[in-house]
């Protein structure tokens, strides 16, 4: 192509586009494009990210105070339980109550507990003097006047430190405490107090005293309705409250978040400061952080939080440094790329105006070219040939005569004899052979072979030892060029095959030696002899680090001179002048080519000269976690330093006696840990059982190639069967414990009396067959409760665990069962559940459970409407004045009487129960009114006709009842208790001994509700 030719006009503007200036700008404009996309998306997503974690920390924040205060609440409750359960709390009582309550333990932030108790203005002086009598004689009522009402402290715990300062005062003295008091007796629910100052402030300083409040909960009489505000105020009895400080109470609340948020507590409505009863980060505000105001109650009071975020925390106004990031890194970035698009455009530019240049060059040259190449092709190809054959053979080629001429020589076998560029050998044969001796370790073999005459095709095979350990298989061979007789050397290093058999024999000795379990000198001794039957001029040692770490001792040097070993034995590792001690210490390897001008050996010149060692070479032994073992040490008769292969012969050698090593070590171990695992298992205080259920797998294999999908399943349906596959199982071993717990004698290790019902007897076959279905499907750990049965007979329950071992969840046929005998703990259980759910004098139902059972009865109403029930209100007439006639003893056998009598009258499905003093109810699924008249009057009648004897008298014993009917419709089963209530009392009012029917709008219902 002829290149004055002009290029096409059309391609004039696409390379005016290309112009480096106009790629610059376009690529600056579309990258800090992009960049101001992406940085505006990371502002909004980071601004609207930082929002949501303030909300989400302002919420857990509220949530946490309510919560604590909801469980301060309960506490209350608690102690108001109390005062239900009792006519009367004394102090002793109140004391163990909340002691057994440890409340700086459970309930942070509470100051203590106390009652406060309402007396009368007439009734202050004899209440004063009551609690003097009580052991306080410098009690009384503070502050000082003389008020309508008193509602004294006479209870607080714990009763120490500052809280003896709240004894005997009067919160209704104060206005912002008797407001709290008021409303809490007025709605009979918890009630918080203003912001108030405790008096159990000591005065510390401004920074010791804290805002206080009181959490209070009213106490009314138990023989007294509170149904109305007037019942309630006239039922009153007292107060229990608690008194707290509002830096305890949020000490610790919300944790780690909380802590990143500046939280004000207000009392009230308004942010004002003197209404400010907390602030975590005193001082105002920092402006322009992320805040928020939010209103809680809590008792009946309102609280305001002003909540702020912090600097530097996170969830405050400052800017993502990630959003930062982007935007700088964006346009760094794009000043970097339009940068780089300019370098480009303009190389681009400069490597067409050369790629013209060249163009034209080139075309000159061909010409030439094409003649001097058909010049020399045919002179050269021969020759090409025939070198190109010799030079791409894996093998060394050399011709000689043998007359000491060389003819011909390859590329590879100047590689592998090092043969120097500067030696001219095609001048002196001689001269080369002599190179190539020398480098033998034994030149004998090889001289004897260079004097050796050959006739044609003759062929000699020798093995070449080399001083830099490799190993050269030769080939000698005799042919004739010409006229001229002459010889044909080929060489190949056959270093690596022999060091891999070489390795490969070491290797099954060493791991045959492993597992005879040889000991760990005969296996070390074997990995050294296999280093140096393959290399004579070698001699090997093994070193490794006593127990603690300091000094290394000889375990391998079968050929070191004794003198050698000696002197090595018990070598400092962290001596300056050491032996393998620097590979040990440096982690690395070390070459000593020369031990007598090295000044590490300059103390041991003498030895070594003794021993016949001019160099040393180490390599660190590791385990596989890298831990240093020790070192393997390499002895050369000669001073140099090792070959390649040499170097690649020590470091496997090394790394395999470093397997060797680790496996000895771990045989040990494993010994070791078996012995250990063994003596904790006879000696755990928990049962311990090793079972096969390899059968009872191979019989359930055998159901489903029968035809049964669901195992589980067919188990339940053919209980007959789960104990035969139970009589599968066979017990292998036991632990002390397990047998003690079946009753074996003492001392006696024999399981051979053990079945599977010192596991699971008769009773417990359906545990059985579920924890067969799960480890049929699958399951590696089961856990069930049944029961067992000792060797002498007795049936005991019993907790189990089953653990299929790992590698064995196919065959069952390693199970380890734990057992634990839980005979008392149950008893104790049913125990306890009985004490929390009856009445101690009567053996009825307690209120607790009366009215759980009525709840599920209005539950059951509600789930099916059209289903019916009552309940009724007995209450004993005249009861207080048997108290009071013939005392309390008689008083509890009349309601010994009546409970027995109830409970002659009532039906299966009926539920009775003591819900106060004197008071009763029954519950009756099932009955309509009529039948619940019906049933009330036959009882009413039963009571009246059978007096209680009382001394050889006659004591007449009457009640009265009210009945109501359960309606789906009610909350729950209380408002139909209140309702039977409200009868109870018409029935009282009409006369007593008698039944009464609730009736809305009745005359007596208002009544009764205020009596």
């Amino acid at each position: 192509m002829d290149p004055t030719v002009p290029r096409p006009e059309s391609r004039r503007p696409l390379q005016y586009l290309l112009n480096p200036a106009i790629v610059a700008g376009l690529v600056l404009g579309v990258c800090l494009g992009s960049t101001w996309w992406l940085w505006r998306n990371a502002s909004a997503d980071a601004a609207q990210g930082l929002q949501a974690d303030f909300d989400f920390r302002v919420r857990e924040l509220v949530n946490g105070i309510a919560q604590r205060m909801q469980t301060y609440e309960q506490v209350l409750y608690g102690v108001q339980g109390l005062y239900i359960s009792s006519d009367f709390v004394d102090r002793d009582e109140f004391h163990r109550y909340l002691d057994s309550q440890h409340l700086n333990q459970h309930f942070p932030g509470i100051q203590g507990v106390g009652y406060m108790r309402l007396v009368g203005g007439a009734q202050l002086d004899a209440h004063v003097l009551a609690v003097r009598r009580d052991g306080f004689p410098d009690y009384t009522v503070h502050p000082d006047g003389a008020r309508a009402q008193y509602a004294p402290i006479v209870y607080i715990e714990p009763f120490s430190g500052t809280n003896l300062k709240a004894f005997g005062f009067d919160p209704l003295s104060d206005p912002v405490r008797r407001v709290a008091l008021e409303r809490a007796r007025d709605s009979g629910l918890p009630s918080l107090t203003g912001r108030i100052r405790l008096v159990q402030e000591d005065g510390g300083g401004p920074g010791a005293e804290q805002a206080g409040f009181l959490l209070v909960l009213p106490v009314y009489s138990n023989a007294q309705p509170q149904q109305t505000l007037e019942q309630r105020r006239a039922a009153l009895t007292g107060w229990v409250y608690a008194p707290f400080r509002i830096g305890d109470v949020m000490a610790g609340l919300g944790g780690e978040r909380a802590a990143k948020l500046d939280v004000e507590i207000y009392d009230g409505d308004e942010l004002a400061v003197a209404r400010r009863m907390y602030d975590s980060q005193p001082g105002p505000p920092q402006p322009g952080m992320r805040h928020t105001v939010q209103k809680i109650s809590l008792a009946g009071h309102r609280w305001t939080l002003r909540i702020s975020g912090l600097p530097g925390s996170g969830v405050g106004a400052e800017r993502d440094s990630k959003v930062q990031l982007i935007g700088g890194a964006g346009v760094v970035l794009s000043a970097v790329l339009a940068a780089l698009a300019w370098l480009l455009a303009r190389s681009s530019l400069r490597a067409r105006r050369a790629l013209s240049r060249a163009r034209q060059l080139a075309d000159e040259l061909k010409e030439g070219q094409a003649s001097l190449l058909a010049m020399a092709d045919s002179a050269q190809r021969s020759q090409a040939v025939l070198r190109s054959i010799l030079d791409s053979t894996v093998d060394g080629i050399l011709v000689d005569n043998f007359d000491g001429a060389v003819l011909n020589s390859n590329r590879r076998f100047r590689e592998l004899w090092n043969v120097p560029e500067h030696l001219d050998w095609a001048q002196d044969g001689a001269l080369l052979l002599q190179q190539v001796a020398e480098q033998v370790a034994q030149p004998s073999v090889f001289l004897a072979a260079v004097a050796r005459r050959l006739r044609e095709n003759d062929v000699q095979h020798e093995l070449l030892h080399l001083r830099d350990g490799r190993v050269i298989e030769q080939f000698t061979r005799g042919l004739r060029l010409g006229s001229a007789p002459a010889r044909l050397w080929s060489f190949r290093d056959i270093t690596e095959r022999t060091q891999s058999e070489v390795r490969e024999q070491t290797r099954r000795q060493v791991l045959e030696l492993l597992a005879t379990g040889a000991p760990l000198q005969t296996i070390l001794d074997s990995v050294v002899r296999g280093v140096e039957d393959g290399h004579p001029e070698l001699l090997c040692a093994v070193l490794l680090l006593d127990e603690d770490g300091s000094r290394l001792q000889v375990r391998a040097a079968p050929s070191l001179p004794p003198v050698l070993c000696a002197a090595m034995d018990g070598q400092p590792v962290n001596e300056p002048q050491g032996y393998c001690g620097q590979a040990v210490q440096l982690g690395r390897r070390v070459i000593v080519a020369d031990l007598a001008g090295d000044p590490l050996w300059s103390q041991y010149r003498d030895v070594a000269r003794q021993a016949g060692v001019q160099a040393c070479w180490s390599e660190p032994i590791r385990a596989a976690s890298g831990a240093m073992l020790g070192s393997f040490a390499i002895f050369h008769r000669a001073a140099q330093a090792p070959s390649v292969a040499q170097l690649a012969l020590m470091e496997q050698a090394s790394r395999l006696a470093g397997i060797a090593i680790e496996q000895a070590q771990g045989a040990v171990a494993l010994r070791a840990g078996e012995a250990r695992f063994r003596s904790l298992y006879d000696h755990a205080p928990v049962a311990l059982w090793q079972q096969d259920w390899s059968a009872v797998r191979a019989a359930l294999a055998e159901l489903v190639q029968s035809g049964v999908d669901d195992v589980p399943a067919w188990l339940r349906a053919n209980p007959s069967q789960v104990a035969r596959l139970a009589g599968l199982v066979r017990i292998t071993d036991v632990n002390a414990a397990a047998l003690a717990q079946v009753g074996a004698p003492p001392g006696s290790k024999d399981a051979s009396a053990l079945t599977l019902a010192q596991n699971f007897d008769s009773a417990a076959m359906d545990a059985f067959a579920r924890a067969l279905g799960a480890l049929a499907q699958g399951a590696h750990l089961f856990a069930c409760e049944g029961s067992f049965e000792r060797l002498d007979g007795v049936q005991r329950l019993n907790e189990l665990t089953l653990l299929v071992m790992p590698g064995h969840t196919n065959s069952l046929d390693f199970v380890i069962v734990s057992t634990l005998d839980i005979t008392e703990r149950k008893r104790m259980n049913d125990e306890l559940l009985v004490l929390a759910t009856t009445d101690f004098l009567t053996g009825l139902p307690n209120r607790r459970e009366f009215m759980a059972r009525l709840d599920d009865e209005q539950a059951r109403l509600q789930r099916d409407i059209s289903e019916q029930g009552a309940v009724l209100m007995l209450d004993l007439d005249h009861f207080k004045r048997v108290n009071d006639e013939y005392g309390h003893a008689t008083g509890d056998a009349v309601l010994r009487h009546l409970a027995a009598l109830m409970r002659d009258s009532q039906r299966k499905i009926d539920t009775l129960g003591r819900v106060g003093g004197e008071e009763f109810a029954v519950l009756l699924p099932g009955a309509d009114m009529p039948a619940a008249l019906a049933f009330a009057e036959r009882l009413r009648q039963r009571i009246a006709g059978t007096p209680l004897q009382v001394d050889g008298r006659a004591l007449s014993v009457t009640v009265s009842i009210g009945i109501a009917a359960l309606d789906p419709a009610d909350a729950s089963g209380d408002a139909a208790l209140v309702r039977a209530d409200k009868a109870l009392y018409c029935a009282k009012r009409a006369g007593r001994n008698r039944v009464e029917q609730f009736a809305p709008g009745a005359a007596c219902e208002e009544a009764g509700g205020q009596a």
